[in-house]
């Protein structure tokens, strides 16, 4: 093809047409662009395709990975509330009297209000989005912005967890250890002959319940809302990476 640009030029120019010569040379300039600027658009056409099919597996895989986290989640949260109304249940026998109080359901409630359990999301996509600093290729602005911020929303809702695991450990559980009998059978707790249950009447044991009462309120009812915000960014980041829901 170059051959015969060049054959036609000598051409021109050996008959002195320099006029034709400088009109075919000027419409060879732009047959020349109009070819790189295909060429260009076409490889941006590849590249984009590229691009659009690397977003869909990275959604695809997104969107599994936060299922799994709504399943733990919930898991979690059920624990914590099941803890939580264990401790209310403690609490609605205060002050106990040991002559009428039942031993064997309040064995069970506190079997359950030692409860400890933390919620540890599944974060591959996210990091790896991070550790290469790719999020620009998540083209739904919100959907970036969730994952952005995803991290910052699970660790203030973890804090929560934290707080009452530690506060937990370091007050109630030793309390519970020296007066109490762990056993994997409820009824068992405060059956033990050895055991001086007047601890039960203590001002000392109703104050660590009440503590360990508030903590866990403060996970599942939080009036800052934390959970609330760590569900609501699972679900919208669910509903967006829903490859039913990709349109490009």
């Amino acid at each position: 093809m170059i051959k015969f640009f060049s054959k036609i030029r000598h051409q021109l120019l050996s008959e002195n047409k320099t006029t034709r010569y400088f009109k075919y040379a000027i419409g060879e300039i732009v047959l020349v662009m109009i070819g790189i600027l295909l060429a260009l658009q076409v490889n941006n056409w590849n590249q984009e395709r590229i691009s659009k099919n690397k977003e869909r597996l990275l959604l695809t895989e997104l969107h599994n990975e936060f299922i799994l986290n709504r399943a733990q989640l919930d898991s979690v949260v059920y624990f914590h509330t099941r803890a939580y109304r264990s401790a209310e249940w403690i609490i609605s026998k205060f002050p106990i009297d040991l002559n009428t109080i039942d031993l064997d359901s309040l064995g069970y409630y506190s079997t359950y209000t030692g409860w400890i359990y933390t919620f540890n999301p599944s974060e591959g996509v996210v990091n790896a989005l991070s550790s290469s600093s790719s999020f620009d290729i998540i083209t739904n602005e919100k959907l970036r912005k969730l994952l952005i911020s995803w991290r910052d929303i699970v660790a203030d809702y973890q804090e929560e967890e934290l707080r009452a695991q530690l506060n937990y450990v370091n007050h109630l559980k030793p309390f519970e250890k020296k007066h109490m009998k762990y056993s994997s059978n409820y009824k068992q707790v405060f059956n033990d002959p050895r055991l001086d249950l007047g601890f039960l009447e203590t001002v000392e044991y109703e104050n660590y319940v009440v503590d360990r009462y508030i903590d866990l309120d403060d996970i599942v009812n939080s009036s800052a809302g934390e959970l609330d915000l760590v569900r609501s960014c699972i679900e919208q980041i669910i509903e967006l990476s829903d490859p039913e829901n990709i349109t490009f």
